[in-house]
């Protein structure tokens, strides 16, 4: 299945359903009076979040979602039905922008959760209704209120516990393959990731998310590259690990260049927890790998994990650490909602 995170939809509510001018027509009955009923209200266009889905490929196929129509009223004082409704569903994650594709209008963050983009048309009032004592004998009726169109922006902001950011070639599929059940392409040429991909990590009997997404270059943030497109996806994380690879040239530069974007893109992403880890160190004896561990570490600030994907080697300790600071901030959050509650 492709990969897509942003899509473009139009959306059209239900109009409503006229109002009917009708009279009692019955045997014996001399004067039976009107007896039009109400039009039906239109259908409303809602958006839900659901589980099972991961992109939004299912929107570049088909990009128009109209409810339908309310029923018109009828005679013998019979209501139309309401039109049905139009639900688009879309995964957890994902949030909807008017055509600017700048407002926000909602960010669907739970399962189940669901907002209602276009509140159909309500239906026209039958004759039946405008009878009084000075009007036995109404002949008019309303029509159906129009429904409501716009075009409507929905992107995918994947959410996950750990996200892994770092330059081309750093190592974060590897990573994600040697951990999880994901099975990311891998090659040694850059930009072998053109989408994100999510993977389920365990260790000590508690699992946690991470995402993956395609490596950073400086400029990233100005569309160089595959740019920031898709920083996006990680801006839900809880944690960041920063790989840098054992075989670039300057390990501290290629720090600063992807802390530049991030600092860049903005959004939080560089106020989040960061793990720095020296990636495939299994290519280094171990007099290089200290050396190269002493400058990342001195541009970086702290101590940076060492790591090998392909023997295993720090893996646990960097799934440890992981953990460990994702309990601490859901920890954190938990208290911060029973702080509010009890204020509440």
């Amino acid at each position: 299945m492709k990969f897509l995170d942003q899509a473009r939809v139009y959306i059209r509510s239900g109009d409503g359903g006229a109002g009917c001018v009708s009279f009692h027509r019955e045997k014996y009955i001399e004067f039976g009076g009107p007896d039009g009923g109400d039009g039906g209200r239109g259908g409303d266009v809602w958006a839900e979040a659901v589980q099972g889905l991961n992109t939004l490929i299912d929107y570049r196929y088909q990009q128009h979602y109209k409810a339908k129509t309310g029923i018109h009223g009828m005679g013998r004082n019979r209501t139309g039905a309401a039109g049905a409704d139009k639900i688009l569903k879309v995964p957890v994650g994902t949030q909807i922008f008017e055509e600017d594709n700048e407002t926000l209008i909602c960010d669907l963050t739970e399962e189940g959760q669901r907002y209602r983009l276009a509140a159909g048309g309500n239906g026209g009032f039958g004759n039946a209704h405008f009878k009084s004592s000075t009007n036995q004998a109404p002949r008019r009726a309303n029509p159906g209120l129009s429904g409501v169109e716009k075009t409507v922006w929905l992107r995918l902001k994947l959410i996950a516990d750990a996200g892994l950011v770092g330059l081309p070639n750093a190592g974060k599929s590897t990573l994600l393959s040697a951990v999880t059940r994901a099975r990311p392409k891998i090659a040694d040429y850059p930009f072998t990731t053109l989408h994100p991909n999510l993977g389920v990590a365990s260790t000590d009997g508690r699992e946690f998310v991470i995402a993956d997404i395609p490596g950073l270059i400086e400029g990233a943030h100005e569309g160089a590259g595959i740019g920031d497109r898709f920083l996006g996806h990680v801006e839900r994380t809880r944690v960041l690990l920063h790989l840098v690879s054992a075989q670039e040239e300057d390990v501290g530069e290629a720090y600063r260049t992807v802390r530049g974007e991030l600092e860049a893109y903005g959004h939080g992403l560089c106020d989040k927890p960061e793990i720095v880890a020296l990636s495939q160190a299994d290519l280094l004896d171990d007099e290089l790998r200290a050396a190269l561990g002493a400058e990342l570490e001195a541009a970086c600030g702290g101590k940076p994990l060492i790591l090998s994907a392909v023997s295993g080697y720090g893996m646990k300790e960097a799934l440890r650490t992981l953990a460990r600071i994702i309990d601490e901030d859901k920890q954190t959050e938990i208290a911060g909602q029973d702080t509010v509650s009890g204020q509440d």
